[in-house]
Order: structure tokens, then C-alpha cells, then sequence
């Protein structure tokens, strides 16, 4: 019996939209903060996983639920 050894491939994704890695040398929130520019609501979303299935582990981003307004 040997031993192989396999590198995760890393997919993020948010909403239903999948993100390509930037590299190896982001973190979870290093690519979360990196397309915040495109998606702003990522800027205050928490990062979930990673799910591992096979050789990819899959990252989401879950945006943080709140009320918006005041309350009186």
C-alpha cells in the first residue's frame, strides 16, 4: 500500500456566484477582502468552512443578517 499526497484546490464562492483562488498565498479573508471591491457586502460577510469533498475544499461566504434602520 502507498501513500500519495494531493493539494486541496480551493473554489470560494457567495450567493450562488463561484470566485477563482488567487493563490495559495491568501487566507480565506485575505480572498474575501480581495473581491469586496466588486461585491461590497462581502466587506462585513464571515467565511464558512472549508467543506472537503474529495480534493477541493469549499469556502462560502455568508453574509451577516441584521435589520436595517433605527429602532425608536
Amino acid at each position: 500500500m502507498s501513500i500519495s499526497i494531493t493539494a486541496l484546490v480551493r473554489q470560494f464562492s457567495y450567493n450562488g456566484v463561484a470566485f477563482a483562488d488567487p493563490g495559495p498565498a491568501f487566507s480565506p479573508e485575505d480572498v474575501r477582502d480581495l473581491y469586496s471591491a466588486q461585491y461590497p457586502e462581502l466587506t462585513t460577510a464571515s467565511v464558512d468552512g472549508p467543506e472537503i469533498s474529495g480534493d477541493v475544499a469549499t469556502y462560502k461566504f455568508v453574509r451577516a443578517a441584521g435589520a436595517k434602520g433605527s429602532y425608536a
